[in-house]
């Protein structure tokens, strides 16, 4: 079984984000980066499912020299080999779906499995385009099931399992869970709960050192990836006003009820 799996280079939430005097960009000086949380979910499910399907996971980026970094990081974790997609400059999720969707080509995996989303945009489309320029079936948010056991019994099961051509994909939705069942080759997004990554042991990551990384351009992949979304300005959130402490529960209620206007 073949698997390509998404990594994308994002800032990491615990660094200090703050925007540009003039709205154009954040500013990336002391900032340090990851892989995004979702992808990385999605390389340790690809690596749960090759233990038990043997075969190859392949990852995948797309950015400038630095996003090796992160691909090395899932190379160490345990994945075969990497794609870089040279890119330096923004890309918006209808460029990444058209380099994943010529990548796929080439490759011909049996699943792609990416990240519901990236945590420095939300925008949580990549993974549908992608599957709506291959024709594929799709299953997004992908987590775990629990069992029907009794409280005291009950145990976590897989998120995702494949049996023959099919696969089968537990989804979080409003309100609870559903499962779909799938024909491969498929596309698959997955979500918080699916599993809890593994971390790069030492000899893995010596070993990623070895293992084998391809350039590839958007231009060698006949790929246009100008910017189908233009972001006019960031702005930082309003700074919130300091709260206040009242002297009894008569004084809070009329601050709420007078003030606030919410009892």
């Amino acid at each position: 079984m073949k698997i390509l799996v998404t990594v994308k280079r994002v800032e990491d939430p615990a660094s200090k984000i703050k925007v540009k005097p003039d709205g154009a960009g954040i500013v990336t000086e002391g900032v340090n980066y990851m892989i995004n949380p979702f992808d990385e979910i999605a390389v340790e499910e690809a690596l749960r499912l090759r233990t038990a399907h043997p075969g190859e996971v392949v990852v995948v980026s797309m950015g400038s020299a630095a996003v090796q970094t992160e691909l090395r990081q899932a190379l160490g974790m345990g994945a075969d080999r990497g794609i870089w997609v040279h890119h330096d400059g923004p890309m918006d999720p209808d460029g990444a779906s058209r380099l994943l969707q010529k990548i796929v080509e080439k490759e011909k995996p049996d699943l792609v499995i990416l990240g519901k989303q990236a945590i420095d945009d939300d925008q949580n489309q990549t993974g549908q385009l992608l599957a709506e320029r291959l024709g594929w079936g799709q299953a997004t948010f992908a987590s775990k099931e629990e069992s029907l056991e009794s409280d005291a019994e009950k145990k976590q099961l897989p998120g995702i399992q494949v049996n023959g051509a099919e696969i089968q994909v537990v989804r979080e939705v409003d309100g609870g869970l559903e499962t779909l069942a799938l024909t491969l080759p498929a596309v698959v997004t997955t979500d918080l709960r699916l599993n809890k990554p593994r971390y790069a042991t030492l000899p893995g990551i010596m070993k990623a050192k070895k293992k084998p990384l391809e350039e590839l351009t958007p231009a060698g992949l006949g790929v246009d990836v100008a910017l189908k979304v233009e972001i006019v300005k960031l702005a930082s959130p309003p700074e919130r006003k300091a709260g206040i402490k009242v002297p009894d529960v008569a004084a809070l209620y009329d601050k709420l009820h007078n003030e606030a206007k919410v009892v």
